[in-house]
């Protein structure tokens, strides 16, 4: 895993289960002082007492007000050099049955999300020339899936606010990636094979067969490897790659 220069101070939004919390454990192995947030006080208290961050503040990313506020507490610690804008949520329909409330949902979470914490923290990185900024967006943010319409336009939109942001910030020292994984092995994914085992009848091990099937490697990826392609983006290395979407997924994109 590639280190980091000095002890940057990262943020992870999402940070209490799956992806976030294993960006968050990477982060600190690679010397960095993390800062996690999300809405479960007590998940979060938790990772701090079990070494896997430095620090917890608590907001719901698709409250502006709320994501200003926690993220100018964590800034107290020490200003913010990287965010990894990860929270996010998936929800399934047949598009005929995605009411626009669904679509509101998916937006406001996936996408909304990840611009209220780039508008909190982008600035200051601006002033003082350096930071990162790696959204955890997916494949579904590079191709289509059936039956996540919602999902899939919020991941899009991810995908094209990175692509334009690191344009605008290039001269900046400040880059903008996307770290986008096929099906991962986390909790969110454990709901998309339950309801496939309830919808299908499959076994579970069927049900982990059909979301596998999409990554030509035959699996699903594991938070560890998503975590080990942030943690680059952030180092010193990789200060050149701006703007990208970094399919973790097994060749599937």
């Amino acid at each position: 895993m590639s280190g980091l220069s000095r002890s940057p101070h990262a943020l992870v939004t999402g940070g209490g289960r799956g992806i976030g919390r294993e960006i968050a454990s990477a982060l600190v192995q690679a010397g960095a002082t993390v800062t996690v947030l999300g809405r479960d006080r007590k998940a979060l208290a938790d990772l701090v007492t079990a070494g896997v961050a430095h620090g917890a503040v608590i907001a719901d990313v698709a409250d502006q007000a709320a994501m200003n506020a926690a993220i100018a507490e964590a800034a107290v610690r020490q200003p913010i050099d990287i965010l990894i804008a990860n929270a996010g949520a998936a929800e399934s329909a047949p598009f005929g049955k995605t009411d626009a409330a669904m679509f509101r949902r998916m937006l406001d979470v996936n996408f909304m999300g990840v611009v209220h914490a780039a508008q909190a923290v982008l600035r200051p990185m601006v002033q003082r020339r350096q930071g990162r900024i790696v959204a955890i967006a997916s494949t579904a943010g590079l191709k289509g899936y059936s039956y996540v319409s919602a999902y899939c336009a919020a991941k899009h939109a991810v995908v094209g606010l990175v692509r334009s942001l690191a344009l605008e910030v290039a001269g900046s020292g400040v880059t903008v990636n996307a770290v986008c994984p096929g099906f991962t092995d986390t909790d969110l994914v454990a709901g998309s094979i339950d309801l496939i085992m309830s919808k299908t009848g499959r076994s579970r091990d069927g049900a982990i067969a059909e979301l596998a099937k999409h990554n030509p490697q035959g699996k699903l990826v594991t938070p560890a490897e998503v975590a080990n392609a942030v943690v680059w983006l952030c180092s010193p290395g990789a200060s050149s790659v701006t703007g990208q979407t970094i399919a973790v997924a097994g060749g599937e994109i």
